[in-house]
């Protein structure tokens, strides 16, 4: 997995977990700053020698930062054995509250998402899914002090991590695009606020993603995924764009899986990654529909459980559908933007 430019390691984030249940994690104890360890000066010394900075200066704003139990109870993975369950995790966004705050976020950003969809050729409605999923369009942006979540993400990742080693190297490239950011744009670092995971804004960018892939759509000379939703709107729409996303095209098709055990987990093995076209499916035993059967491309197979009672949801996820995990690395994810989405437009015409 691939951390680079992820905005919301979301699965990490608030867009949050697959399961049923809420982890309930044992009160952490107060966090205590991370001190002078030689990791961290190391670190504040080859940034501030690498962008001509104040060298004394990092070095203290670092040391000062605060070690976040919560970040790294919250950081930590479902346990093993936890089922899945699709329609529970699709409940808590295709909801009244959050359809209601996503017709009106388009009524009054009808004209930014109109032209964010003629820039990008995204539909307005994965932008408003993205957003809404990943926000309640503005009301949930994390409460987390950035610089203390991503330092202590960077200099104390948990090692009981399956990938503590990946992770800690992610979190101390996007500490440094924190710092640089914060520098580019006049924001005192010790006040930014997001996700625990470091995540900003409406669009919950990880700063790499803000440095790279967001756009100044409002017009005012400076980029603003905080205050601005025009801003994050288009940043939104400019980083699906830049993953390969196709006007035009659908994201996800029906499919009935075929009835062989073994090909059944062949085709279902790559995941979210579109590999195989609709003849080859067929000739694997399954049965795409007949939209699927049209689509020039491949595509994933793709299974979602609903628990262990209940059949799992399946379907096949076009390049379109893979591009939205790309804002998140998880097909629960990616379907549940889509559907709250499709599901606020649908209010919306309704309402008109």
């Amino acid at each position: 997995m691939k951390f680079r430019h992820l905005p919301l390691l979301a699965s990490l984030l608030l867009a949050c977990s697959v399961h049923a249940k809420p982890h309930r994690a044992k009160p952490a104890p107060p966090p205590e700053p991370l001190g002078e360890r030689p990791a961290v000066i190391a670190f504040a010394d080859e940034l501030a020698s690498a962008q001509g900075w104040d060298a004394a200066a990092l070095r203290g704003q670092l040391t000062q930062a605060l070690d976040l139990p919560r970040v790294k109870q919250l950081i930590l993975p479902a346990a093993v054995g936890t089922a899945k369950n699709w329609t529970a995790y699709r409940d808590r966004f295709i909801e009244p509250k959050r359809l209601d705050a996503g017709v009106a976020f388009w009524a009054e950003h009808e004209a930014a998402l109109a032209r964010a969809e003629s820039s990008y050729g995204v539909p307005a409605e994965v932008i408003v899914g993205i957003i809404g999923v990943e926000t309640f369009y503005g009301r949930i942006t994390g409460g987390f002090k950035v610089l203390d979540a991503l330092a202590t993400l960077a200099f104390d990742f948990p090692t009981e991590h399956p990938r503590a080693a990946d992770r800690q190297t992610f979190f101390r490239n996007e500490l440094a695009e924190f710092l640089k950011l914060c520098r580019e744009n006049g924001l005192d670092a010790a006040d930014v606020r997001g996700s625990y995971a470091g995540a900003l804004g409406l669009p919950q960018f990880m700063p790499g993603s803000w440095r790279q892939h967001a756009v100044d759509f409002d017009g005012d000379g400076r980029i603003d995924l905080i205050a601005s939703p025009v801003d994050a709107i288009g940043s939104v729409a400019h980083y699906l764009s830049e993953y390969g996303w196709k006007p035009g095209d659908a994201t996800h098709y029906s499919v009935k899986l075929p009835a062989d055990r073994r090909e059944r987990a062949r085709l279902l093995a790559p995941d979210i990654k579109p590999t195989f076209t609709a003849a080859e499916l067929s000739a694997a035993g399954a049965l795409p529909s007949e939209a699927a059967r049209d689509h020039d491309g491949p595509m994933a197979v793709i299974e979602l459980q609903n628990g262990p009672k209940k059949p799992p949801t399946v379907l096949l996820g076009t390049q379109n559908f893979w591009v939205v995990t790309r804002y998140n690395w998880s097909a629960y994810y990616a379907l549940a933007v889509i559907e709250l989405g499709q599901a606020v437009k649908a209010r919306r015409l309704q309402q008109r």
